[in-house]
């Protein structure tokens, strides 16, 4: 049932048994005297969370695997920096399934959370956006347009303002669920817009924090290829996975590798073939759980 509350908390134990409540296990090592709150509220597919701590601390969290999640910093105060890297204004991270990683602050601040099942949310995604719509593998930082970082933030706010005021009235199921269908369509705006954009060199490099040589050694090392070969594989990788999802009647080959970010697809065909075998079509026309024969 939908519901909302806030509790503060000065013990560093008590608030991260609240954050296992939320799916987020969490050890914080606060320096200095400390002070929380959270701000949560249960919607019907969603969850909302405002993090807000007084000290700095450093914090391990691994999120639960079962659940989509996206964070943000708050409008103003220091910026968090997760897995070395701070956030800048106008970011939101996309988490990878069950991803660990470590949070440091450099003084009060506040961190913002949407978790969602991811299934849901993909199904929300094919709805709106009219096209396929995947949950990226691993961890995404997005940098969003004014207008859609603004659109977000405010939709988040005006739930957590609602479950520190007045949070019977996230008891009521209509009111909850217009509450979030309209985060939902914020949120599924962002995502569209960005994750099908293909990664490059630059960007690949700060999301790791690593050089371009420290990158490409690894890759060469570890995965024997380079780091733009790994990247298209992916991406081909996630085209087929939409692919085998989806419905021949109604959604073509071309669309879903638009999604993606192939806008050339008779090199797109090609290198599909070359990776999997077969022609995208072949994929899309076969029905669901069916198995390519090997010899």
């Amino acid at each position: 049932m939908p519901g909302g509350g806030t509790h503060t908390f000065l013990e560093p134990d008590h608030y991260e048994a609240s954050l296992r409540q939320a799916q987020i296990e969490a050890v914080i090592v606060p320096r200095g005297k400390f002070r929380a709150s959270l701000t949560w509220a249960g919607l019907h597919h969603l969850q909302v969370l405002r993090c807000g701590e007084d000290s700095p601390h450093v914090a391990y969290l691994q999120l639960a695997p079962g659940l989509a999640f996206v964070t943000f910093p708050a409008d103003s105060g220091p910026l968090p920096v997760w897995r070395g890297r701070e956030m800048q204004a106008g970011e939101i991270m996309v988490h990878g399934r069950g991803e660990r990683l470590h949070q440091t602050t450099l003084g009060p601040s506040v961190w913002n959370v949407i978790a969602m099942d991811p299934a849901q949310l993909e199904r929300y995604g094919r709805a709106l956006s009219g096209k396929p719509f995947s949950w990226p593998p691993e961890k995404r930082v997005l940098q969003l347009s004014l207008h859609l970082a603004t659109r977000l933030r405010r939709l988040h706010a005006r739930i957590c303002r609602l479950a520190q005021t007045k949070p019977k009235i996230l008891s009521h199921c209509e009111v909850a669920r217009a509450i979030e269908q309209s985060l939902i369509q914020a949120l599924v705006t962002c995502l569209a817009e960005h994750l099908s954009r293909p990664l490059h060199m630059p960007e690949l490099c700060d999301l790791i924090v690593a050089s371009d040589r420290t990158l490409r050694s690894c890759c060469a090392e570890f995965l024997g290829m380079t780091p733009t070969q790994y990247v298209l594989l992916r991406r081909l990788e996630e085209v087929r996975r939409a692919l085998r999802d989806a419905d021949s009647d109604i959604v073509s080959v071309g669309e879903v590798a638009h999604r993606f970010g192939f806008t050339e697809l008779g090199r797109f065909a090609g290198r599909y073939r070359a990776a999997f075998g077969e022609t995208p079509s072949t994929t899309l026309q076969r029905t669901p759980g069916m198995r390519v024969a090997t010899s």
